[in-house]
């Protein structure tokens, strides 16, 4: 999308908008957001939904993991959300308002203000509560299949943003919840093989250990052919690794994860991958790609 500030309008004239749904704090920044920081770059208006605080997750970082910040790793979260929000560019955060949930064999998964554990009905409703406020063209979550990291909270993230998709224009679902308003594309974010075998073996040819070996060893999933969109990143590289190190309690700048340069992964793959899910505008062409989140959505207007 070759558009300009003062052009991030739709077909109807309406300022074009990107509404992305997390999980926990710092998946805002592992997962598109340089896709992000890009369509901001060119005027569109960038909404994160964070449904949980985070507050059930380890402290990654040997640095900054101290009894006080354990105490506190609510706030401490919440902060490095803010942090990283600005970092990557969105000008917007709502937080949903749940508890993270933790994985399935933990006991903080049985709280009942755990987002798992919430009403489906209510977590969509405030979902298309935010819609309806903030008019996205374009909403980013994640996909129906989340077997390689089946967290309770990811797979909720993608329950509760179908339903929420499809009700946001329908005046009859949820009349308390705002004005209709119906999205036009919604996407899946995720992680391509060809993303992750790229880094790998950019870490075999400098002769370093692979963080990606273990992902492979755990039987990382084959679905390169769900992918549908490839968005050119390369310029806003530096937006994700702000964003990611905003996240200090869960991101050790000194760890294995950090230590591709920008310049590396912009020579090796820059593209952030999506599946297209649901589309209210012209069908991607059989066996072709896209490299634009709002194909099909900008246009002039009268």
């Amino acid at each position: 999308m070759s558009v300009k500030t003062d052009e991030a309008i739709d077909r109807n004239g309406d300022q074009l908008c990107l509404l992305t749904v997390h999980a926990h704090p710092d998946d805002e920044a592992s997962k598109g957001s340089a896709t992000v920081a890009r369509y901001r770059s060119m005027g569109v208006h960038t909404v994160l939904v964070c449904c949980t605080g985070g507050e059930a997750g380890d402290i990654l970082n040997p640095s900054v993991d101290t009894e006080e910040v354990r105490a506190n790793l609510a706030q401490v979260r919440a902060a490095e959300l803010a942090a990283a929000a600005t970092a990557i560019g969105y000008e917007t955060v709502y937080l949903l308002g749940y508890h993270d949930s933790g994985m399935p064999d933990t006991p903080v998964n049985a709280r009942p203000d755990n987002f798992a554990n919430a009403p489906l009905d209510e977590a969509v409703e405030r979902l298309v509560r935010i819609i309806r406020t903030e008019r996205p063209q374009v909403i980013v979550t994640y996909a129906d299949d989340q077997e390689f990291y089946p967290h309770p909270d990811h797979i909720r993230v993608h329950e509760i943003s179908q339903p929420a998709f499809e009700a946001a224009g329908d005046p009859r679902r949820y009349p308390e919840a705002g004005d209709p308003w119906q999205p036009a594309k919604m996407y899946y974010t995720g992680f391509s093989k060809r993303r992750i075998e790229a880094m790998h073996n950019e870490f075999i040819r400098l002769g370093e250990e692979s963080p990606y070996a273990q992902w492979f060893e755990r039987g990382f999933p084959e679905r390169d052919h769900r992918f549908t969109t490839f968005v050119d990143v390369g310029e806003w590289l530096h937006h994700r690794r702000a964003g990611l190190l905003a996240h200090r309690t869960q991101v050790d700048p000194e760890g294995h994860w950090m230590r591709l340069p920008d310049d590396t992964l912009r020579r090796i793959f820059p593209y952030d991958e999506y599946v297209l899910a649901e589309s209210r505008v012209a069908p991607i062409p059989e066996g072709e790609t896209e490299d634009d989140l709002f194909i099909g959505v900008v246009g002039s207007h009268p």
